[in-house]
């Protein structure tokens, strides 16, 4: 059992102004001197307003800025800015992606049907499969930062990774492979794991949710059929062009941003297990990151930490509810690093926690990620015999 630092903390989690030794020592794995409640009390009333109009309008922005992006490739056709839209493509399919999301939370509105039909139309449109992937990711959310429960980017125990094969373990942890797992991931989930987000008999699914699976599989099965139908009008290059390749750059900013929320601080974050779990501290092992000029696109999704906290809170509140929740969360709240224009200094944090974040240990309630020291040297011995 982890004991709190010192008795004196303030309700902020930090140990006195100006008392640097004591911030020096601070535990982020020490149970927080404050509650959840704490948090919901600062953060103003109009940040748990949900307005469809306002999500609607969100919908209809992305929507109009993807046609007009494939109408203007289409038009152009030219092979120096084909480049250009698979970028700007791929970035707003991720954008779809986190409005769908938010109807996932019921954060889009308090009309359940809505949520459902928005959802579908936006996730089977990037073929994901809204109600599989919305029951997992509630599962997520609900036991988030717990080594065997959590969903999402869950570490490895040391004894389910050493049964990996090592081309298993290169391709998990090597740039840019992990960055295109989403796809395997609705299919197979994670190692260690079993189940299909397309099977209504999955263990991930209880009985009475099998209808809901069944609906969200056969609406990602029209579109991945319509695709194949356009293959044969257009031709595949074609479909290829104007679709294939952004929703490979849409995975890849998914993995990303995803792996990003719970890996890659500058300090060691802690993982949970059994009475050492809560909502609370598993929560606040998120982490915000700022992404520069996409902030906007894709939704404040790097705003992460009052996000999971509440999931009910629309996206466009979620700025408003992180500065009022702040002087609660204190030193448990970990500032992101300002971005320019582009957060290319996010790309260093992805590929340096992919290459020492392997595993935790099979033991312990409050663990740390540790390194596989052999995981590189043995490819790079392998290379130097061949």
């Amino acid at each position: 059992m982890v004991v709190a630092m010192d008795q004196r903390t303030n309700v902020n989690g930090d140990s006195g102004a100006g008392d640097r030794k004591k911030e020096e020592r601070f535990d982020p794995s020490a149970q927080p001197p404050f509650k959840i409640g704490d948090i919901r009390a600062a953060i103003p009333k109009h940040c748990w307003v949900k307005s469809p109009l306002r999500s609607m309008s969100y919908v209809v922005r992305d929507i109009i800025a993807v046609a007009a992006l494939a109408i203007a490739a289409v038009y152009f056709d030219s092979w120096i800015l084909w480049p250009l839209y698979w970028a700007a493509q791929g970035t707003l399919f991720w954008a779809i992606f986190v409005l769908g999301h938010d109807c996932g939370h019921g954060s889009f509105s308090d009309i359940p049907l809505l949520n459902s039909v928005v959802g579908h139309i936006l996730h089977s449109f990037i073929l994901v499969p809204y109600h599989g992937w919305r029951i997992s990711h509630r599962t997520h959310h609900q036991n988030h930062g717990h080594v065997e429960n959590d969903e999402s980017w869950v570490p490895l125990p040391e004894r389910v990774y050493k049964k990996l094969p090592h081309s298993t373990r290169m391709l998990r942890y090597t740039v840019p492979l992990p960055m295109l797992a989403y796809p395997l991931y609705l299919c197979y989930r994670s190692p260690g794991k079993e189940g299909s987000h397309f099977n209504p008999y999955s263990s991930l699914f209880a009985p009475s949710e099998r209808k809901l699976i069944a609906t969200s599989t056969t609406c990602w099965s029209i579109m991945f059929v319509t695709l194949i139908a356009l293959s044969f009008i257009f031709g595949p290059l074609a479909v290829l062009k104007v679709y294939g390749v952004p929703y490979i750059i849409f995975v890849m900013w998914l993995d990303a941003v995803t792996y990003l929320h719970h890996h890659g601080h500058d300090e060691k974050l802690p993982w949970y297990r059994g009475k050492e779990w809560s909502y609370l501290r598993g929560g606040l092992t998120t982490i915000d990151r700022d992404y520069g000029i996409f902030n906007n696109i894709h939704h404040d999704i790097g705003t992460h930490v009052i996000h999971h906290l509440f999931p009910q809170i629309p996206h466009y509140h979620l700025v408003d509810a992180t500065k009022a929740a702040k002087h609660v969360l204190g030193r448990y709240y970990r500032e992101p690093k300002t971005s320019g224009a582009i957060p290319i200094h996010l790309v260093e944090s992805l590929v340096a926690s992919i290459k020492k974040d392997h595993y935790v240990s099979d033991t312990g309630d409050i663990v740390f990620y540790e390194t596989d020291p052999d995981l590189y040297v043995y490819a790079s011995d392998k290379s130097k015999i061949n």
